[in-house]
């Protein structure tokens, strides 16, 4: 099952006895175990019916010892193993491989006559899939997967996270998000409880809103450079750059920004070249109506072929920006703003530098 079944059930208050979360989204692992504990002890006194384990540090007969306890003044107990991935041993490690198999079989064996009155949850962010647990778990319908989400799915992730705290959200605002504060969830989700709060409570998350409270650049600003560069006008580009530029992060967020709104004239030429006007083309591109004329005046200066060789350069740029460079940030960043005006910086040998070097 997903996260977000496992969770709707825990709301539902129909839990399972026993759940195996497997996966390496820890945000969405956080999530899942705070619902099933809250859904479990709800009545309960606080820390009366709760055990949590190490596998590291315990074996499968003593969590299951503390499943069969029955709860004391309350509905259920929960019992929580982390890093279940402990019980199966690394090759070339002095365990002997039947010890994880009999850890594992004897949680299996468990789950076929499960106690009643305890939720048992096992976390494996690690843990081999093909690992007959985890087969058995799927089977029988008690795995929950955490896996990262793709970039594409983000943007839906982080509506619906807008919508659950009451406010609403356009997807170009929310791919605008997922570009700066991806792909790790965590993050994203501190984005989104930020820029809500920042909003208040029933009102629309805009980019203004994101570019005061996620990142400290205006995206019109960003517009600003990149009509600069598609007029090829160097000038221009390095004032706007200077504007916009934030030491704090190396530049990162502005190359993700630069990166999204290169991406939305991609698509935006993409739908005017199949015949679609200029706010349908907007709306494809997941842009607001309003900004049709002007995305339309950048695409009619700017060549698709350059649009997607600014991609590949601002890819590099990320790179180097992220350790693969001996530059100064800023200057990768002036470097390439300038190559893609078509100026070609030099060396002082007389060579065009790379943005890596």
């Amino acid at each position: 099952m997903t996260p977000e079944q496992a969770i709707e059930e825990a709301r539902a208050d129909k839990l399972r006895p026993v759940y195996l979360l497997v996966g390496e989204e820890t945000y969405l692992l956080g999530e899942v175990v705070a619902a099933l504990k809250k859904a479990a002890l709800a009545g309960g006194v606080p820390g009366l019916n709760e055990d949590v384990f190490e596998a590291s540090e315990r074996d499968a007969d003593t969590v299951l010892a503390a499943v069969r306890t029955l709860p004391m003044m309350a509905r259920r107990r929960f019992v929580l193993v982390r890093g279940i991935e402990r019980w199966d041993p690394k090759e070339g490690s002095e365990a002997k491989p039947s010890k994880a198999k009999d850890q594992f079989e004897k949680i299996i064996e468990y789950a076929k006559n499960p106690a009643g009155s305890t939720v048992l949850v096992l976390v494996g962010a690690a843990l081999n899939k093909q690992r007959r647990i985890v087969n058995a778990a799927r089977s029988d319908g008690w795995l929950v997967t955490c896996e990262a989400l793709k970039r594409d799915e983000l943007p839906l992730w982080i509506e619906r996270a807008v919508r659950a705290r009451g406010n609403t959200i356009g997807r170009h605002v929310a791919d605008l998000i997922a570009e700066l504060s991806g792909p790790e969830l965590a993050p994203v989700a501190d984005a989104v409880e930020r820029v809500c709060l920042y909003v208040g409570s029933g009102a629309e998350v805009t980019e203004d809103a994101v570019g005061e409270c996620v990142v400290r650049i205006r995206p019109a600003n960003v517009f600003d450079l990149v009509g600069a560069v598609g007029r090829r006008d160097a000038g221009a580009a390095l004032a706007a750059l200077e504007r916009v530029y934030d030491p704090a992060d190396r530049g990162l967020r502005l190359v993700g920004l630069l990166a999204w709104s290169v991406r939305q004239l991609v698509k935006f030429e993409a739908a005017m070249r199949e015949g679609a006007s200029p706010a349908e083309a907007a709306a494809r591109a997941g842009a607001p109506p309003f900004k049709a004329r002007e995305l339309a005046q950048q695409v009619k200066a700017i060549p698709r072929a350059e649009l997607e060789r600014w991609l590949v350069r601002l890819a590099e740029l990320d790179a180097a920006l992220k350790g693969g460079s001996k530059r100064l940030p800023k200057s990768s960043l002036e470097f390439v703003i300038l190559s893609m005006c078509g100026t070609k910086p030099r060396s002082r040998q007389g060579r065009a530098p790379s943005p890596n070097a």
